[in-house]
């Protein structure tokens, strides 16, 4: 009998409630069966974790973020212990575990942790005895022992970490969807599944609003070179496997079609065309947690120039002081902010190799008259900033240039 150790995930979804969790014990159960050491790692039921920002959004609006970690941990707390003790009711000896008990180690940055190490000799207890072990997603602790929560879809990223860990070959991540495809087959009836796709690509995907991976997540897996396998938890079929391009005979020129609605683009005119003044913004804005997306200088005339950028809306709060005090000092005294934008992708490894892609992706996108407002490309990407209300049609239309 084999004694491997298994990783599996198992999103809000797939835990929604108890029928759900007896469901995912049962599959858990299989697996011990076997013979084969597993590790669960699972997330708070179904809505839980919006329904704790709601509550303490009926409190303050401004709660501190380490208050928020502590509330929002709690969610993982419940469905760990009801799948242990769905488990143990099926015979199969389970143990919960939250991140502090596992000393699960991060950098101590509230609400967006990195894990730093994890301690797995609770772990390989637990599996000297015969047990399944459930881990609670998405939290850890920093060296004070608070609680730190890793941002939102981080129980992926704790299921890989844990993978990488304890040495397994793969992490199982069980999701409501069957794996990933070439785009969001609830809105592209047409869109593919993958059976196998690159870590690279997956990468940008994720970051570029594909909701099936959290990127940080596939950044360990590429890191540690943990296969990472996409699948539902409502049937047994084989998912996507996410890997190294290595292992993957047919690249795609493009494996997948994204569009991103949650950012805004800020425009400052009339900035000095010197050394360091971008650099002086784009400092500031780090030194606030705000990522930078897409950037555009414009050619300098005159000695001045103007730059575009995008950021997510949710750091706008954050951003707008530093931003605005900005284009006082160095630009026109203001800055322009649109909302009502989204950044639409063609991802693929194959574009490597192939020629055109850029001029089909444009050409594509004029024939739907959709003007590009911004385009930002890498090696396997390549993104355009368009209007908001014209991103389904944008998408559309690229995957059945690209895909069919």
């Amino acid at each position: 009998m084999s004694s491997k150790i298994v990783v599996q995930k198992y999103g809000g979804t797939s835990v929604g409630d108890t029928t759900k969790i007896q469901n995912v014990a049962k599959r858990i159960k299989r697996y011990h069966d076997e013979g084969q050491k597993v590790a669960v790692v699972v997330s708070a039921m179904g809505h839980t974790t919006d329904e704790l920002v709601d509550l303490a959004d009926q409190i303050s609006k401004n709660p501190p973020k380490r208050e928020m970690d502590m509330l929002l941990s709690t969610g993982e707390q419940v469905s760990i212990a009801l799948l242990a003790i769905a488990l143990n009711e099926l015979g199969v000896p389970a143990q919960s575990f939250t991140g502090s008990q596992l000393k699960i180690l991060t950098d101590g940055n509230f609400s967006n942790g990195k894990i730093e190490m994890i301690d797995r000799s609770r772990i390989d207890e637990a599996f000297n005895k015969g047990k399944v072990v459930i881990v609670a997603g998405f939290q850890g602790i920093d060296k004070d022992e608070n609680i730190v929560t890793l941002g939102r879809g981080g129980s992926d990223t704790s299921a890989v970490a844990l993978a990488a860990a304890l040495g397994a070959d793969e992490c199982e991540i069980y999701t409501d969807v069957d794996g990933v495809y070439t785009a969001d087959p609830r809105k592209i009836p047409t869109a593919k599944m993958h059976k196998q796709i690159t870590y690279e690509e997956m990468l940008e995907l994720a970051s570029l609003g594909a909701g099936v991976l959290h990127s940080r997540s596939v950044e360990l897996g590429m890191n540690y070179n943990v296969v990472i396998h996409v699948r539902s938890s409502f049937h047994d079929k084989p998912g996507t496997l996410v890997m190294s391009e290595d292992k993957i005979m047919e690249k795609m020129k493009v494996s997948g079609v994204t569009a991103k609605g949650d950012q805004a683009r800020v425009t400052i005119a009339d900035v000095k065309d010197k050394p360091g003044i971008a650099a002086e913004l784009f400092t500031q804005l780090a030194n606030k947690d705000v990522i930078v997306d897409v950037i555009v200088q414009s050619s300098p005339r005159d000695g001045i120039n103007t730059i575009s950028f995008t950021v997510a809306k949710k750091d706008l709060t954050a951003a707008k002081p530093i931003i605005e005090a900005y284009a006082k000092d160095h630009g026109n005294g203001k800055a322009e902010f649109d909302e009502n934008i989204s950044i639409v992708s063609a991802v693929g490894v194959g574009m490597k190799s192939h020629v055109g892609v850029a001029a089909k992706m444009f050409q594509s996108l004029a024939e739907k008259n959709i003007n590009i407002e911004m385009i930002s490309t890498s090696e396997i990407k390549i993104s355009c900033v368009i209007k908001q209300n014209q991103a389904e049609d944008a998408v559309k239309a690229l995957h059945t240039t690209f895909i069919g």
